[in-house]
């Protein structure tokens, strides 16, 4: 499914609260989490960033590039169940929905390194994550967004991958 350039800025308003750079640290994100969260992040910086607070996400989606620039994969001290999809830039493959399915049935943490761009699998994770998900990504320039995954969320992101063509 592609991203028609007529709904592109509806996908870049954040899903859920957005936490200025100057201000995502550690305390502030726990904030946001309940025990037990189920944590997802979506893009490289975000996910290093949060194993270096010792926030160790159940599922990792990561391009190994940062604002479409080469990078080194986020380090990562744990092993974790590694997966792999194809996903082009302004797309949502059926592959790379299929592969976060599989994540959410796999044992955790899993890494799902994609070939192409992650950015909008932000919106089939919040269709199909588990009960009790926070989902978390880069906001370009201006900071991170943490997203609690409700029925409000599902439904939102629902009715986005409906609009893609």
């Amino acid at each position: 499914m592609k991203l028609p350039n007529s709904l592109r800025g509806k996908f870049k308003t954040p899903l859920g609260d957005l936490i200025p750079e100057s201000q995502a640290n550690k305390s502030n994100i726990q904030k946001h989490l309940q025990e037990n969260s189920y944590l997802i992040t979506v893009g490289d910086r975000t996910t290093e960033k949060m194993i270096d607070f010792g926030l160790i996400p159940s599922l990792q989606i990561i391009d190994n590039q940062e604002k479409r620039v080469k990078r080194e994969p986020a380090k990562n001290n744990h092993t974790y169940t590694e997966l792999i999809c194809d996903n082009p830039a302004a797309e949502i493959t059926l592959q790379s929905i299929d592969s976060i399915k599989k994540a959410f049935v796999s044992k955790t943490p899993v890494r799902l390194t994609v070939t192409g761009e992650e950015d909008l699998l932000v919106i089939p994770v919040c269709i199909h994550a588990p009960e009790n998900s926070i989902v978390m990504y880069g906001q370009p320039n201006e900071g991170l967004v943490i997203v609690k995954v409700t029925t409000e969320i599902r439904n939102k992101t629902q009715r986005l991958l409906d609009l893609m063509e």
